[in-house]
């Protein structure tokens, strides 16, 4: 059975890596619509991966041995060859199995999902494929998902924490998080776990054994991750978005974001460690502009840009593990090499990437972290694929803002026939009938209303201009 899986595992990545390549020959940067770039970058050279060099790190409260890579499961690969965040497909559990394989081989031990992730089936699919080991090899992070106002309830609460235990086939959680707290403030706090009980429960069964640590996501109002740490509550983790432009110019792209500098010297100095997400800000670190890339190049020409990026969220000493959303094989390998040993920065690195940090926070982007907690839209929007599109042609250069330019008509074409190519006609921005209801659900407080009437504006102003 391991010999088929690994077999059929390897003839779709050779198909993905023919469909890339002829990808990239047709149509050269914006629009592309590349699955395999979504979180990660493969520049590097295909070396030798040692299984024995995983670096790790020390949860202070439990003496937990932790992988200082994390493995996102939040994208796994479907049937489709897609990642299981883009459409209802079928996971595909057979590649699913050989990554999570070859990330144990490799010294990765910290598996993170939850109920939400892979539009329900992710739990499911990490049980099928942990279970298959030792239990003493694996350390599963789930979740308390409970962001509809019609699951605050204690029971409806409770029966989605049990319901963790059955889909990943365990009878403990080893990390288990408060998901998402900050969206919505202290009045979704209150109303999730406070009001009704629900963290009484959880430190409860911490005490049992059921639950070995107890932490909490954190996205949104500032004052919520505040007062949770001036509480007495011992929290033996906290996840948070770090990458090595948040670190300083979080709040310079998003008023609404908290620099990630202010969150993880919260965390060092009450010694609580901190797990890593976004550490690729969405996948836009692993997709830099041209100066930014030849900058990394320069540096260190076999290194991946993403691999960058991983470093900086690795190398604070106060960092347990660091997250990463792997869809394809070659996305787990390129991290296993910089994670293979962990080569921490150093100060002129230090300084080399936030030079390129304030470069990035001059753009400007739309704060977007492809998340999709803001999906389904009602109206049938793809709200993400839009913004990426968008953000991808100013990172590649091909954004088409002044007409007296030399490279306008060709930046035109590629924006133009690159949104087309990435978001179906009835789900582009012109569709949006500004509702707002997923306002409330964007963990970076994106006013995607005003952004889709405003890449609206700007794609027809582009048409006119023919």
């Amino acid at each position: 059975m391991e010999n088929k899986e690994k077999k059929n595992l390897d003839r779709r990545h050779f198909l993905r890596t023919l469909g890339v390549a002829g990808g990239t020959a047709i149509f050269a940067g914006c629009g592309s619509k590349n699955p395999a770039q979504e979180a990660n970058s493969t520049e590097a050279p295909q070396t030798p991966i040692p299984t024995d060099k995983m670096t790790y790190r020390t949860t202070p409260t439990s003496g937990d041995k932790v992988s200082i890579l994390g493995y996102g499961c939040m994208r796994y690969p479907t049937v489709k060859g897609t990642s299981a965040r883009e459409n209802d497909a079928e996971i595909d559990q057979a590649a699913v199995n050989a990554s999570i394989d070859f990330a144990l081989k490799h010294g990765v031990n910290y598996f993170d999902t939850a109920p939400t992730y892979c539009k329900g089936k992710s739990e499911h699919a990490t049980g099928i494929a942990l279970s298959r080991h030792p239990r003493k090899d694996y350390f599963i992070a789930t979740k308390l998902s409970n962001f509809a106002p019609d699951c605050w309830s204690r029971e409806a609460s409770l029966a989605m924490y049990y319901n963790s235990f059955k889909e990943l086939q365990v009878d403990y959680i080893d990390y288990m998080l408060l998901h998402g707290i900050g969206m919505g403030g202290m009045e979704a706090l209150h109303g999730r776990y406070l009001d009704n009980g629900v963290l009484d429960f959880l430190l409860k069964e911490r005490e049992a054994g059921r639950i070995r640590n107890l932490g909490f996501s954190y996205h949104g109002e500032i004052e919520v991750f505040d007062y949770l740490l001036s509480t007495d509550i011992k929290w033996d983790f906290v996840q948070i978005q770090l990458n090595y432009v948040d670190w300083k110019h979080a709040k310079d792209i998003n008023p609404y974001n908290t620099n990630a500098e202010y969150l993880y010297n919260e965390l060092e100095k009450r010694n609580i460690p901190a797990v890593i997400m976004e550490p690729l800000l969405g996948g836009s670190l692993a997709r830099l502009d041209d100066n930014s890339t030849r900058t990394l190049k320069e540096r260190d020409p076999q290194a991946s840009v993403a691999s960058w990026a991983f470093r900086f969220a690795g190398s604070k000493p106060n960092i347990l593990t660091v997250l990463s959303g792997m869809t394809f094989m070659e996305h787990l390998e390129d991290n296993l090499r910089t994670y293979c040993p962990l080569k921490p920065l150093n100060n002129d690195e230090y300084k080399m990437l936030e030079n390129i940090a304030t470069r990035y926070a001059n753009y400007p982007l739309i704060p977007c972290t492809n998340c999709k907690y803001c999906m389904p839209c009602p109206y049938g929007l793809n709200i993400p694929a839009i913004f990426t599109h968008y953000n991808k042609c100013i990172n590649e250069g091909n954004f088409p803002d002044n007409p007296k330019s030399k490279s306008y008509a060709d930046a035109r074409r590629i924006f133009l026939l690159g949104m087309d190519r990435s978001v179906p006609k009835l789900r582009q921005a012109n569709h949006c009938i500004n509702c707002g209801k997923c306002l409330e659900h964007c963990p970076q407080g994106i006013e995607i209303n005003k952004q889709m009437r405003k890449i609206d504006e700007f794609t027809e102003q582009l048409k006119q201009n023919a």
